[in-house]
């Protein structure tokens, strides 16, 4: 690992990467639609045949086989590719190695897009080279580049309350290649990456430089060691929340393992992140809970909010849950291990064992956001499943801003004030009835969610009726004081009835408080 950046080389390398448009769309455009779904799939061959038939983009496709597919390719070619760097240069930082008349990949590097509330950007992130290059299971020190963890994690974080003035500290634990450290530098003024990996964190700062990012400190230390003492605004964390057996023989992936026993990796940050949350922070992370013998995964997150000495608003939403075996399953092959193999089932051995031992029969994964209430106490515990598919889950960061703060509005209001409020519904918001043949009154209602997670929520006929007439013109009293005539029903009872559903669409999304 190269031990310093040289700040001219690294621009001398954008300057050709932006000069061949080493672009997400002009790759796909290099190997079309065909072979780019198969590398999705780890299967290069029908991008490799396709970058042997280009003629036209040689400095591209150069580029594209030795850091995507992690092939060598003739120095001369490189040469071409990076004229402005060269290859001595692109050697000395580290990103190749020249054997011969050949040169070859030490790291993976890509363009990667985005879309956020500040508009569409693009990036190109360096990191380790992955198992289709390496052919063969990963160096227990690998840094990650960007997978399906860390575009989830890009997708639930909530954007800065001003998305045209960035404000504010962030801490990003666990930085790995930086990638949520550089979206959060979008809407923060300052952002403290740590890892305990010091290559983790040269990468960080080699693709801040690359990209011409500034304004992310990179520190290197355990959990919280290296922000002792500090506060704030927001915390993001993709934590090597991975189960592992502390067991001879079990590789302890840096980026995915944090060397503790079971789930205490992901019970150790959310019992000691208050501390480190300014009054009104938030923090936000992926996570895995065990089930065990008894014991709902739900229920064991629910007690390490209550351990913190800093009490905290929580909403955990569980997306998954995987039987112990299959658990291990999927993350034995995730290091490079195939099945079939005696290492492969050496290790499956390990892991069963290690949760026969400790009484786990099941994992979940989810999301965790967490928040130190600006004054009073907590007002949110909400522990969640959700798991149907979700529309659009890369904005779902905007959805729980605006959603947390539909919260705050509501729980704000006593009873008397939310029947004197307007409220209008969601413009994500739709409504289906269901009939029985022959039946003139539906059946089922339901509200449909085409945004944030997708909901499709049942509702009955004076629900129904006010959220239908919720335009933001008449008080949500008036509207249930009119559904008790047209239903001939009690108004005191109706309102006692709907006053809190209103409360739970809000807090889901379906409603907003008008202004």
């Amino acid at each position: 690992m190269p031990p310093t950046h040289d700040a001219a080389a690294i621009s001398a390398l954008a300057a050709d990467l932006r000069a061949v448009q080493f672009t997400v769309d002009r790759l796909g455009d290099l190997w079309g639609k065909t072979a780019g779904e198969a590398l999705l799939r780890d299967q290069p061959a029908l991008a490799r045949r396709a970058l042997r038939a280009v003629t036209t983009d040689a400095p591209l496709a150069a580029l594209a086989a030795l850091f995507l597919l992690g092939d060598p390719v003739p120095v001369a070619a490189l040469a071409t590719a990076l004229p402005t760097l060269g290859v001595d240069r692109a050697a000395a930082l580290g990103l190749i190695v020249v054997r011969g008349e050949q040169a070859v990949p030490l790291v993976d590097l890509r363009p990667y897009g985005f879309t956020d509330e500040l508009g569409a950007e693009e990036w190109w992130l360096a990191s380790d080279l992955g198992e289709l290059a390496l052919k063969s299971a990963l160096p227990v020190g690998h840094v990650l580049g960007v997978g399906g963890a860390s575009l989830t994690l890009a997708g639930i974080t909530m954007p800065g309350a001003d998305a045209q003035a960035p404000q504010g500290r962030v801490l990003d634990l666990g930085t790995g290649c930086g990638i949520q450290a550089l979206h959060a530098r979008r809407f923060a003024a300052h952002v403290v990456a740590t890892d305990i990996s010091r290559r983790a964190l040269w990468f960080t700062a080699f693709n801040a430089a690359l990209n011409g990012v500034d304004g992310i400190e990179t520190r290197l230390g355990s959990m919280f060691e290296p922000v002792a003492g500090e506060q704030f605004d927001r915390v993001v964390s993709n934590p090597p929340f991975v189960i592992t057996p502390r067991a001879e023989g079990v590789p302890a992936y840096e980026y995915r393992d944090g060397g503790m026993e079971g789930d205490a990796i992901v019970a150790s940050f959310v019992s000691g992140v208050g501390a480190h949350l300014a009054p009104g922070g938030t923090a936000q992370l992926l996570g895995n809970w065990e089930y065990r013998d008894g014991e709902d995964g739900l229920d064991r997150v629910r007690s390490w909010v209550g351990a913190s000495d800093v009490p905290l608003d929580a909403w955990v939403v569980e997306r998954e849950v995987q039987d112990a075996a299959r658990y291990a399953e999927t993350w034995i092959r995730d290091g490079g291990t195939l099945p079939g193999t005696a290492e492969f089932d050496a290790l499956l051995e390990a892991w069963v064992d290690d949760f026969d031992r400790r009484g786990v029969t099941a994992v979940g994964f989810g999301y965790l956001l967490l928040r130190r209430p600006a004054q009073g106490e907590p007002t949110l515990a909400r522990y969640e499943r959700v798991a149907q598919p979700i529309a659009a889950p890369h904005s779902l960061g905007s959805h729980l801003r605006d959603a947390l703060a539909g919260h705050d509005r509501q729980v704000a209001l006593d009873d008397a004030g939310l029947a004197a409020s307007t409220v209008l519904v969601a413009p994500d918001v739709s409504e289906a009835r269901h009939f029985r043949p022959g039946d003139d009154d539906p059946s089922v209602i339901e509200l449909r969610q085409g945004g944030g997670f997708s909901r499709t929520i049942g509702v009955d006929p004076a629900l129904a009726a006010l959220v239908g007439a919720s335009d933001g013109t008449l008080p949500v009293g008036v509207l249930i004081g009119a559904i008790a005539q047209l239903m001939d029903a009690s108004e005191p009872d109706l309102r006692a009835e709907l006053l809190p559903r209103v409360r739970e669409l809000i807090d889901l999304g379906l409603l907003i408080v008008a202004d």
